[in-house]
């Protein structure tokens, strides 16, 4: 015999999961990576860097970009986690010192949503004869989380180290293949660019050649300023 939280989740298995911690931090280490290891190889190459210097100057941009996206995101959604039980700890006690107050609010909030007064103290009623139950509602209903699916901070810095990883190695493959050609590592770039960009607009339902075309805008911009940036410093230094 299923439970109920089973049937509910078979009823809702064909909608995708965009609470589980992953996809944010995953897309934005890609393009990070992608357009931050562009700009700051565009840069060295401006400034009239050698094929060793920009190959040295792209590794460590990605290593310093994938641990500081890392260290970011774990603190980031670290945090997030501790005040989200912080308040759900409050929440409980509240319930526990005062449930006829606590139970008059969530009815309130049931009828402002539509329940008859007389209908929404009932559903209060009922929920709040389980204390686990009740608290739980209350955390979606007041303060609007989800108490059973909280973001893995872990999860966060893995994804983003990764992703950020295998974004900023792109545009510095050329050089470690020992092809040595900015010209490989723009063509490589810009394709990487649009497909990323193609990609997460797939995901969320969105035209890919919008997506792709406005990635690839933005990167080639941020990679051209960075350039000229490094053109007038690499004459004013030379």
């Amino acid at each position: 015999m299923t439970t109920l939280q089973e049937q509910v989740a078979e009823q809702h298995k064909h909608h995708r999961d965009v609470t589980g911690g992953w996809l944010r931090p995953a897309v934005f280490g890609v393009m990070d990576g992608l357009v931050s290891n562009s700009a700051l190889i565009a840069g060295v190459v401006g400034g009239g860097g050698s094929g060793a210097a920009v190959t040295v100057a792209g590794l460590a941009g990605l290593a310093a970009g994938a641990f500081s996206m890392a260290v970011g995101e774990y603190t980031s959604v670290a945090s997030q986690t501790e005040l989200t039980r912080a308040e759900i700890a409050v929440e409980r006690r509240e319930i526990a010192r005062n449930p006829e107050a606590e139970r008059e609010e969530l009815a309130l909030v049931y009828e402002s949503r539509g329940l008859s007064p007389q209908l929404a103290r009932q559903v209060a009623e009922e929920l709040h004869k389980n204390d686990e139950v009740a608290w739980r509602v209350h955390a979606r209903e007041e303060l609007g989380l989800d108490p059973d699916d909280l973001p893995s901070p872990w999860v966060a810095a893995g994804s983003s180290f990764a992703a950020f990883a295998v974004g900023a190695l792109i545009p510095v493959l050329p050089f470690l293949l020992g092809v040595g050609s900015v010209a490989a590592a723009i063509v490589l770039t810009a394709l990487a660019l649009f497909a990323a960009g193609a990609l997460v607009a797939r995901l969320t339902t969105r035209s890919p050649l919008f997506g792709g075309t406005r990635q690839l805008a933005l990167g080639a911009a941020a990679a051209a300023i960075t350039y000229g940036i490094g053109h007038l410093v690499g004459q004013a230094v030379g």
